[in-house]
Parts: C-alpha cells; sequence; structure tokens
C-alpha cells in the first residue's frame, strides 16, 4: 500500500493517528539521538548541534500532537502505543549498520571518521525521505480537516536536507556516489516499513 492511500486510513481513526504520531515521535528522537551519539567532544560543529536539537524538537512537537486527536497520551515509546513497532524501532538502526558497512568497506572508515561519514549519508537519506513523507501526510491531514498539522517540520526539514549537502560536498568530492547508495538502503528498509504499517493496519 502507497504512503497516500495509507496514511488517509491512520488520520481517519483516532486512535490509530495517535499512535502514528507517537511512531513519529519515536523515530525523530531516535534520529536525535544517533547525531548527537556521532558528535565528536572537541570538533562538533554549530550545524550538528542545530540540527540535533531540531530533531529533539520535532519529537516533542509531534507528542504534542497527539493531544489533538482526542486520544490518550501515548506517555511512552513501547510498543502497544507504536505502530509497527518492531519496523519502526530498527528502520534507523539498519540504515545505520548497513551504510556504515557500505563505508568501511569502500571507504576503509573506522572510529570518529566513521561515525562522522554515517551520520552525514544516514541523516542525507533520512532528510530526501522527510521531504516526502511530510508533505503527503500534511495533504492526509488538510483533506481530513485535522487539527494536527506537521507545517513547522516540512519547513525545517527542507532546511536540513540543505545543510547536510553543504556538509556533503566538504566530505568529498564523489559524495553524490555515496549519497545514491545510503538512499539505496533507506529506499529498501522504507518500503519494508511501509509493509509493516500496512499489515498492521489491514490487520
Amino acid at each position: 500500500m502507497e504512503l497516500s492511500t495509507l496514511l488517509p486510513k491512520i488520520v481517519a481513526d483516532n486512535k490509530l493517528h495517535a499512535k502514528w504520531l507517537n511512531t513519529l515521535s519515536l523515530m525523530e528522537n531516535t534520529g536525535a539521538r544517533k547525531i548527537s551519539a556521532s558528535e565528536d567532544p572537541v570538533t562538533v560543529t554549530y550545524i550538528i548541534l542545530k540540527h540535533a536539537a531540531e530533531e529533539h524538537r520535532h519529537a516533542f512537537y509531534l507528542k504534542k500532537q497527539i493531544e489533538k486527536t482526542g486520544e490518550g497520551q501515548c506517555p511512552t515509546y513501547a510498543d502497544e502505543y507504536l505502530v509497527a513497532p518492531l519496523s519502526s524501532k530498527y528502520y534507523l538502526n539498519l540504515l545505520d549498520v548497513e551504510v556504515s558497512r557500505f563505508l568501511k568497506k569502500h571507504l576503509n572508515l573506522s572510529g570518529a571518521e566513521l561515525r562522522f561519514a554515517a551520520y552525514l549519508l544516514v541523516t542525507y537519506a533520512i532528510e530526501v525521505r522527510a521531504d516526502e513523507l511530510y508533505p503527503i501526510y500534511q495533504q492526509a491531514l488538510d483533506n481530513a480537516g485535522s487539527k494536527v498539522n506537521v507545517k513547522s517540520i516540512i519547513l525545517e526539514e527542507e532546511g536540513h536536507l540543505e545543510e547536510m549537502i553543504n556538509q556533503l560536498h566538504q566530505f568529498s568530492p564523489d559524495w553524490q556516489t555515496y549519497a545514491d547508495k545510503a538512499v539505496e538502503i533507506e529506499s529498501r528498509l522504507f518500503a519494508g516499513w511501509v509493509n509493516a504499517l500496512s499489515a498492521e493496519i489491514a490487520a
């Protein structure tokens, strides 16, 4: 099932919508924590700190939006408060692992260099995805007349993608080749996540 078909079904069901928002919050929080984990304690830059802070804020903002569904608060990220919990929790972790393996094999990176390169490529792939997902979600919200909105996240994610491209230019003249590989890996994992969402919603 395509996202454009899936999201209206989610938005139409308040309980499911609350869990979807909580799932997005989990994923934004996971991304923020991964950015923080990749930071060098001495050479961390303004852009990296800004990005981590904004991803944490997205996680908080999405949590707050749950109130607008009229459902319970989804107090934690426990499985019962998520949609497709296993796939949702492991999607970013698997992306990180697979991109890191690619970098080790093809660029022979390790340690802090590997963590930073993985941060660049994983985050780039996620921002490409966010630039697709959030507008489709916002359209479903608008069509349903929902009180929930993610317009502020859309604006910030567009800025993040520009920032990632700037950092990648500095990382390597061949950055596009590596970025395309990260997007290829992410697309496969994302398709698996969407299939898991579809299976749960259809059940």
